[in-house]
C-alpha cells in the first residue's frame, strides 16, 4: 500500500499536465475567472455614469439577463450567495429556534446562512451518484425521527420545528430534486435550493435554482460567472420577489426624500459596478460552459486508464456545468489522497480536497445530524483539479 501513494500521485500529476498542456514552471490555478468580452467597456460606462452603488442600469439588466438565462420569473441581485440564502430562508418562514436540513458535505456558508436566522443547521448525508443529499436515506430518517403536528414537521428528539431543507448542487452537479421535492411535500418542509455552484446546470431540462420556492446563486471570483462578489435570489413568486428586494435594500419605503424603514432590513443590494461586470460575463457564459464540458471530456480520456481513481460524471437526466472537475478515489486508494494533493500542489497544479464536513467544525459540533457515513467517505475520496474555462478557451 505504501508504494501506491507516490505511483498514483505521479500518474495524476502527469494526467493533469497532459490536459492543461502546462509546463513545470507555470502554475495552474484551481479555478480562475475569464475576462474576454465587454468587461472593460461596461465598467467604464458604469464609472462614466457615476452610478456605482446599488442603483443603476446594470443592476436591472443583470437581473433581467439572469431571469432569461435561468427561466426564473424574478431575480433579485445581492452582494453574495450567503446573503441570498439568508434572505431566502427568512422568506420561507425560518425563525429563531427552527431547524434547517442541510448537507454535511457543503461549503460553510450554507450553515452560516441558517445561523444568521438564529436557526439550527441539522446535518444530513450525501450519496455518491450526485454528491448531494441522499434522498432515500433522508426519507427513512425523517419517517423515524419526526412527527407531524398542525402541519409542521417536528424533530421528536429536540421538539423543534424542521422548517426547511437546503439541497446544494455540489461542484455544479444537480442533486435528485424530484425525490427531495417529494420529501419536502410529504413532511411539510420548505425547499430552498443552494445553487451557488450550478449556474448553467439543468435537472430534467430545467435550470437548477428554480425548483423550490426560492433558489440562490453565487458570483464569487471562483465561479463560472463572477461579479467579484455577488449573488442572486431566484423565484417565480411575485410577492416573495418583491419582499426580497425590500429586505435587501434596508426595508426602505420608497419616497422622494424621506428615510422611512418599516422593519429590520439588510444592506445586501448588489452594486451597479459589480453588476456591470456580471452583464459582460453572462454574455460569454455559453462559451465558458462549452469549454468546461470540453475540459471534462479531455480529463475523462486521461483518467480512464488510471486505476484507483475516476472522474466524476453528471447523473442521468442531468446536465452539469462541470464547475469543478472532480476526482473520486476508489476505497482502496483513499490512503493516497494526501500524497496526491501534496504532489500536485508541489508541481504547481492547484488541487483541493472537499470541504471539512460542517458537523466537524467547531461552531457546529453539537448540532443534530443523521448517520453521515456517505458524506464521510466522500470527504475522504474527493479531489478537485484545475477547472478554469481558460484552459480550453486559450486553445481555441
Amino acid at each position: 500500500m505504501s508504494q501506491l501513494n507516490p505511483a498514483l500521485a505521479s500518474q495524476v500529476v502527469n494526467a493533469i499536465r497532459a490536459v492543461t498542456n502546462s509546463e513545470a514552471s507555470i502554475a495552474v490555478a484551481l479555478h480562475e475567472p475569464s475576462f474576454r468580452g465587454n468587461e472593460w467597456v461596461y465598467l467604464k460606462a458604469c464609472l462614466d455614469s457615476t452610478f456605482v452603488s446599488s442603483v443603476g442600469k446594470f443592476v436591472d439588466q443583470f437581473e433581467v439577463d439572469l431571469a432569461h438565462f435561468t427561466g426564473a420569473k424574478h431575480v433579485v441581485a445581492v452582494v453574495n450567495g450567503t446573503s441570498a440564502l439568508h434572505i431566502a430562508l427568512q422568506l420561507v418562514g425560518v425563525i429563531s429556534g427552527d431547524e434547517v436540513l442541510i448537507p454535511a458535505l457543503t461549503f460553510v456558508a450554507t450553515a452560516n446562512a441558517v445561523s444568521y436566522c438564529n436557526a439550527i443547521p441539522h446535518f444530513i448525508d450525501s450519496e455518491p451518484t450526485t454528491l448531494g443529499i441522499d434522498a432515500l436515506k433522508l426519507r427513512d430518517y425523517l419517517s423515524s425521527h419526526t412527527r407531524q403536528e398542525t402541519g409542521r414537521c417536528i424533530n421528536c428528539e429536540t421538539g423543534r420545528v424542521i422548517r426547511a431543507i437546503v439541497p446544494m448542487h455540489t461542484f455544479g452537479h444537480p442533486v435528485d430534486l424530484e425525490a427531495l421535492l417529494s420529501i419536502a411535500h410529504d413532511f411539510n418542509i420548505a425547499l430552498v435550493e443552494d445553487a451557488a455552484e450550478s449556474l448553467g446546470s439543468y435537472y430534467q431540462g430545467r435550470h437548477t435554482g428554480t425548483f423550490g420556492k426560492l433558489g440562490v446563486l453565487s458570483f464569487n471570483g471562483n465561479k463560472i460567472v463572477t461579479t467579484g462578489g455577488g449573488g442572486a435570489i431566484l423565484t417565480d413568486d411575485s410577492q416573495l420577489a418583491k419582499r426580497a428586494k425590500h429586505l435587501t435594500t434596508t426595508a426602505k419605503i420608497t419616497h422622494a426624500w424621506e428615510f422611512c424603514h418599516d422593519e429590520v432590513g439588510y444592506n445586501y443590494r448588489l452594486p451597479n459596478l459589480n453588476a456591470a461586470l456580471g452583464c459582460a460575463q453572462l454574455e460569454q457564459l455559453p462559451g465558458m460552459l462549452a469549454a468546461k464540458r470540453g475540459l471534462y471530456e479531455k480529463y475523462q480520456k486521461e483518467f480512464l486508464s488510471i486505476p484507483g481513481v475516476s472522474l466524476f460524471q453528471e447523473s442521468l437526466n442531468c446536465h452539469s456545468n462541470y464547475w469543478l472537475q472532480t476526482l473520486i478515489l476508489d476505497p482502496s486508494s483513499v490512503v493516497a489522497r494526501n500524497a496526491i494533493l501534496s504532489a500536485t500542489n508541489e508541481a504547481g497544479l492547484m488541487t483541493r480536497p472537499a470541504w471539512t464536513l460542517i458537523n466537524e467544525l467547531v461552531p457546529y459540533k453539537s448540532n443534530p445530524h443523521m448517520d453521515l457515513t456517505g458524506a464521510q467517505l466522500l470527504s475522504r475520496s474527493i479531489i478537485n483539479i484545475p477547472s478554469s474555462s481558460n484552459l480550453m478557451l486559450e486553445r481555441s
